[in-house]
Formats: structure tokens, sequence, C-alpha cells
């Protein structure tokens, strides 16, 4: 039952991600940790990480 359940959930998973947009129509933006804006670059393949921290 658990090996169909996986199955099922990774046909899914490659259904919907068919469905998705191949690029996205502007940059990405974020703060870093000293507040300054980060654009990430749309033209290559870019990997990001969040460390997060709670006062």
């Amino acid at each position: 039952m658990r090996t169909i359940i996986i199955v099922l959930s990774l046909i899914s998973f490659l259904v919907l991600s068919a469905f998705g947009q191949k690029t996205l129509p502007e940059p990405i933006t974020l703060l870093n940790h000293e507040q300054k804006e980060v654009t990430f670059p749309l033209e290559k393949p870019t990997v990001f990480f969040f460390i997060t921290t709670y006062t």
C-alpha cells in the first residue's frame, strides 16, 4: 500500500510539473542579512537557500 502511494505521488508530481512555467517573467530579488537587495539571474540555473533565525 505504501509503495502505491509513493508511485502515485511521483506520477502526480511529474504531471503537475509538466504544466509549470519554463522561465520566470522577471528576476528574483531578495534581501540578504545586511538588508541589501540581491537579484538572481534568469539566464542560467541558480541555487539559493535561506537560513532563518527567530529572535
